[in-house]
């Protein structure tokens, strides 16, 4: 029986062969040294920040991110939450295709959701909601209707179905007239 060598493996990155003295170990696949690097975004890896698919090989938060769970609150790979698709590496496949969309109510007339935001009238998922008020509104619009300062529930003040920061709630509602609104805390009844 003639002697048959052994076969070295191709690395799946530029399919030259690979000797053990260059090799890397993943997924199954024997690498280069120099070809071990992400595919998205070419960052050089070693076995403790790699993922591979197929074969093709990433690091984790560019995995993450192609092949990750998608929608809000998902897709920043390594425990991070994150809406980065690696779109800035070429990354096409991650789009979010269940991305919220505006509810309209009735067959066609568009309306606030029922326990939808005041101010915008879309659904609030729990991730958007602002904390410190009881009816549910989104981060973003939780903020004074007139000077549009972010507020939280120590400096909200209600009126109707709007909300404002308490100075600008003070300079709208409050009381008014001779003696008012002098500044420096002066009531003055001359």
């Amino acid at each position: 029986m003639p002697f048959k060598p052994q076969e070295i493996p191709k690395c799946p990155k530029c399919g030259k062969s690979v000797y053990a003295a260059e090799e890397r170990l993943a997924g199954g696949y024997k690498w280069h040294k120099f070809c071990f690097k992400c595919d998205m975004c070419n960052k050089m890896l070693d076995s403790t920040n790699s993922a591979t698919h197929e074969d093709k090989l990433y690091c984790k938060g560019c995995h993450g991110r192609k092949y990750g769970p998608k929608g809000y609150g998902f897709g920043g790979g390594a425990g991070a939450l994150s809406m980065d698709t690696g779109g800035q590496f070429g990354n096409k496949e991650s789009e979010m295709s269940n991305r919220p969309t505006e509810v309209h109510v009735g067959a066609s007339t568009a309306g606030p959701v029922e326990g939808g935001c005041p101010r915008c009238g879309k659904r609030v998922y729990d991730a958007e909601k602002a904390i410190g008020s009881t009816v549910p509104w989104h981060k973003t619009c939780f903020n004074c209707a007139t000077c549009h300062k972010s507020l939280d529930s120590t400096n909200t003040n209600k009126h109707e179905t709007e909300i404002y920061c308490k100075n600008c709630y003070g300079k709208q509602f409050g009381p008014s007239g001779y003696g008012f609104g002098q500044g420096a805390g002066t009531l003055s009844m001359a």
